[in-house]
């Protein structure tokens, strides 16, 4: 079976970017994000796309835009949610993946919300200013099942918890 997993990071006060930007530096969370996202398809919109600047390596990246003169090297452009899972299932088979990993923003973690069997969240111990928020995690639809504390290292702007959280069993 293949999961859809939401990787994503986000503030005290759930913002997750400013202005096509997160409003933090994290280098610490590069390593886990790579590690979370490596060898699987990954989902993200067009400015997610454009804040990154290039196809992540080693991955199937899968741009979703409505912009039907949106083009890259190096990603897969679908033009819907629907057309982005079905290229991200095939690949998945391919690779012999057994998750998709969704990497934002707002509208794409939206949208694949409901259908994810889990989150993998960096908290950031910070309440920086944005215009982008993930929405509430609802505690009747997800269980928290591991929380690490991370001090902030000397590339990093502020302390961080890296929180997984499965969805409950339907009741």
């Amino acid at each position: 079976m293949i999961t859809i997993v939401l990787v994503v990071a986000v503030a005290d006060n759930g913002v997750i970017g400013q202005g096509n930007a997160m409003p933090w530096r994290l280098k610490s969370d590069l390593q886990r994000f790579k590690r979370l996202t490596l060898s699987k398809p990954v989902i993200m919109g067009r400015k997610t796309y454009q804040s990154i600047g290039r196809p992540l390596p080693g991955r199937t990246n899968i741009v979703v835009t409505r912009d039907a003169a949106f083009a890259a090297a190096g990603v897969v452009v679908a033009p819907s949610f629907e057309a982005a899972e079905q290229v991200a299932r095939g690949d998945a088979l391919r690779r012999f993946a057994t998750e998709i990993a969704v990497i934002g923003g707002a509208d794409i973690f939206a949208h694949w919300l409901p259908r994810a069997a889990r989150l993998e969240l960096t908290e950031v111990h910070a309440s920086p200013e944005g215009d982008t928020c993930f929405p509430p995690i609802d505690p009747a639809q997800w269980q928290e099942v591991v929380r690490e504390r991370h001090v902030a290292g000397p590339q990093d702007s502020a302390d961080f918890s890296y929180v997984t959280y499965r969805r409950c069993a339907a009741g």
